[in-house]
């Protein structure tokens, strides 16, 4: 590609690679990392598909009709089954909340995954044309992003454990399970190794959570990145054959993430 032929390969791949950072101590654009800057790309896009999401969800709510619906009212009422069913299934207890936000994650997701398979070269380029140095157009591979989604979902766990069990009850489940001691003394030593278990179990999940929703966006990322990198005639084919195989990975990672925080939830509303 003509990017690619004005800079060497690991200038074009590092290019690729870049957010878009706000320093907040100096209020300037760069690519520089450190704990007070914000990646703007990141940020941006995915508000952008965020508010794609509720404006096409509310249009469709808006106009839905009794008689013959239009496209856009049978695919809100699809995916809308579609996660109510999966709520359904999984979750064990009863919430107004859980429907609404399997649907949230799953269509947010799915739509940052998307944008995946735009060309790699058509945001960094649109943006280049705008003045701005740097901007990535798949903010699912922004480990910031995909561990700020995780969080949210570890703090919905946490409310929940605490709503439904209450204060003493989940304490009492993080001193006394996995290991039941019939004992008090026996319950006093096993306290420690029960909570210390229960402390990996919680901190492992939002980890998992995002490192897996990261580290697959971000190696289909840069095998795009590679594919471009390619002679003309090679990209088309590769580029079409993986685009293609890369549409399932995007649509699972989405539907990985969905379920994975239903089971979550249904774990954390079960009263041991």
């Amino acid at each position: 590609m003509s990017t690619a032929e004005k800079i060497t390969s690991s200038e074009y791949i590092h290019h690729h690679l870049t957010n878009l950072t706000l320093n907040l101590k100096t209020w300037s654009l760069s690519a520089d990392k450190g704990f007070w800057t914000l990646h703007l790309d990141t940020l941006v896009i995915s508000l952008v598909l965020g508010i794609a999401f509720l404006w096409m969800f509310r249009r469709a709510a808006l106009k839905a009709q009794a008689g013959i619906p239009s496209g856009l009212q049978n695919f809100a009422e699809v995916m809308i089954e579609f996660a109510n069913q999966q709520v359904k299934d999984t979750f064990s207890g009863s919430s107004k909340l859980i429907g609404p936000l399997a649907l949230t994650i799953f269509v947010w997701v799915f739509l940052m995954n998307f944008m995946d398979i735009i060309p790699v070269d058509l945001v960094p380029r649109a943006a280049m044309a705008m003045g701005v140095p740097y901007a990535r157009a798949v903010p699912t591979t922004d480990l910031n992003l995909t561990f700020g989604l995780s969080l949210s979902v570890f703090c919905l766990v946490l409310f929940y454990s605490f709503k439904v069990k209450g204060a003493k009850g989940f304490g009492k489940e993080l001193l006394t399970t996995p290991f039941i001691a019939g004992s008090p003394v026996g319950r006093i030593i096993l306290a420690p190794i029960n909570f210390l278990f229960h402390c990996v179990e919680h901190l492992a999940r939002p980890i998992s959570l995002s490192l897996r929703l990261f580290g697959n966006l971000y190696a289909g990322e840069l095998i795009f990145i590679l594919i471009a990198l390619l002679p003309w005639g090679a990209q088309w084919p590769l580029g079409g054959l993986w685009a293609i195989f890369h549409l399932l990975i995007v649509t699972l990672q989405a539907f990985i993430f969905m379920m994975l925080t239903i089971v979550y939830l249904s774990l954390a509303c079960t009263d041991h």
